[in-house]
């Protein structure tokens, strides 16, 4: 049986109480699965933001998408999972990866390391989340059983594989760290390379008692009749890709409402994806998308 379509959106903006929660009530009124926060300096703080969605809404799950875990101590960061979970009333969807944005490492304080130290230090971080929440005499405990659903925000080798061991969910970036960026600069990558990357990590997940779901974050979507035109502002940040190689990457959707369905579903066909997420600018130009899919 394959598995049902998934919508998340990630709210990006810091609101004052009454404004963050009609933000999350509208999320759950156009029909969005998960409410999810980032993980970045200058946007909202994940868990107390995550605590005040769960009160303002009742039905979608909630999630950090994604946690940098360069930031956090795992004994800390396990505290913090269970207590939420546990005020969330089990709607809790952990997602974490190593972080990527060297000036907000320098901005606290806290070493960047390279891209396999960072990978280290999220791997001991997994482990040791499965180990304490894993213990039935650990305090808080999570609500749920038998743990917080995780998710790993991937696209290097190394990541991929962790993905395929630990993960639930699976999140594919679309993109890859422009080289010498201190800001967390992203180059989206093509069609044909995000093949391989699915692939790539389908390798280690072969022997999976159960697939993951396969996640794909969406940069952006407009509902137009001109697709050309919609994508011309970004041809210049992309100057080695022509016009129809920007209107096939996976991470932007253009074009009218059926054009876009199509898209998305051919992007399920191809990769699996079947749990997309879009940014919070996004939310209302894509809840057409979703009602089209779940009517299909």
């Amino acid at each position: 049986m394959s598995r049902p379509y998934r919508f998340g959106v990630n709210l990006t903006t810091s609101a004052p109480a009454d404004e963050w929660a009609a933000k999350c009530r509208r999320a759950e009124e156009l029909g969005y699965d998960v409410i999810l926060v980032p993980d970045h300096l200058g946007m909202p703080a994940p868990f107390p933001a995550l605590v005040a969605a769960a009160r303002a809404t009742e039905r979608p799950r909630l999630g950090t998408f994604v946690l940098n875990a360069g930031f956090w101590n795992p004994a800390l960061l396990a505290r913090e999972v269970a207590t939420t979970d546990a005020l969330t009333g089990g709607r809790l969807e952990l997602g974490l990866g190593t972080g990527y944005v060297r000036a907000e490492h320098d901005a606290a304080g806290l070493p960047f390391g390279s891209p396999g130290e960072r990978v280290d230090h999220l791997r001991r971080t997994v482990e040791e989340l499965e180990r304490l929440l894993g213990d039935e005499e650990y305090q808080p405990r999570p609500v749920q059983r038998p743990g917080v659903p995780l998710l790993i925000g991937a696209n290097g080798d190394r990541m991929l594989e962790l993905a395929a061991r630990h993960a639930a969910i699976a999140a594919f970036t679309g993109g890859r760290t422009v080289r010498g960026s201190t800001t967390g600069q992203l180059a989206p990558i093509t069609a044909e390379e995000l093949d391989e990357r699915v692939s790539r990590y389908r390798e280690p997940a072969a022997g999976r008692k159960e697939p993951a779901e396969l996640n794909l974050l969406i940069q952006m979507v407009v509902v137009t009749e001109d697709r050309e035109a919609a994508v011309l502002p970004l041809l210049e940040h992309v100057p080695h890709l022509t016009t129809d190689q920007v209107l096939e990457l996976p991470i932007f959707l253009a074009g009218t409402l059926e054009q876009i369905t199509a898209q998305v579903r051919a992007q399920r066909e191809r990769y699996g994806f079947t749990y997309l997420t879009v940014l919070e600018p996004y939310m209302e130009a894509f809840a057409p998308v979703m009602l089209a899919l779940r009517d299909a």
